[in-house]
């Protein structure tokens, strides 16, 4: 994703009605308002046709993570998908040093991917995806700063299409922002979320 192009961004008239409805389904999803959606430049060379959104997750005028959402879709199918659809997505937002430094982090933060996924009841397939912890330490004129860790999460997998052959894209976006808000350490959105765990806000994230 990070070879992104201009590609189909806004489902013309040019492209198949299963794509042009999932990128309906994406624009007309209500979110949390601590996320703010906005359409970017999806990459060309991945499938026929791509759809791309990025978020941030913004709490009191702070950047508390963010990431990417690509929609893509070959009418012909495709052998390693097991479908005509695919997911992809980065996630990224800073962690507190110490908590980086668990080695039970990733294995939590794919579980986090997957049970956004099935607590909104969605069925999906072939997923696959990294999840990858930085750290940066500064000297000498920078000595100053301090220490910096990040987590980020790639991943991909295939939703289940519905009638006509439509994924219920609308769905797998509230779930991806289910992630975020969880990689961003915000409270659970409602009463049936408290068993929820997140990450604690991270020190010193990001002013806008």
């Amino acid at each position: 994703m990070d070879d992104a192009n201009e590609g189909d961004r806004d489902g013309s008239a040019s492209a198949p009605l299963p794509f042009r409805a999932a990128v309906d389904a994406l624009r007309a999803t209500r979110l949390r308002p601590q996320i703010e959606v906005e359409p970017t430049p999806a990459p060309k060379r991945l499938a026929p046709f791509a759809y791309a959104l990025e978020a941030t997750v913004v709490d009191d005028e702070q950047d508390l993570a963010d990431g990417r959402l690509v929609l893509l879709h070959d009418p012909a199918g495709h052998d390693a998908w097991r479908g005509t659809f695919r997911l992809v997505t980065l996630v990224r937002a800073e962690l507190e040093p110490e908590m980086a430094a668990d080695p039970l982090l990733p294995d939590v933060c794919w579980s986090w991917l997957t049970g956004a996924l099935q607590a909104r009841g969605l069925t999906y397939g072939e997923a696959s995806g990294t999840v990858t912890r930085a750290s940066s330490h500064y000297f000498g004129g920078l000595a100053e700063r301090p220490a910096n860790s990040q987590i980020e999460i790639r991943a991909s997998w295939t939703p289940r299409e519905g009638l006509g052959g439509v994924p219920d894209a609308g769905a797998h976006l509230a779930s991806w922002c289910d992630l975020l808000a969880q990689v961003a350490g915000l409270p659970p959105a409602g009463p049936g979320d408290a068993s929820v765990v997140t990450l604690p806000q991270r020190r010193g994230p990001q002013s806008r």
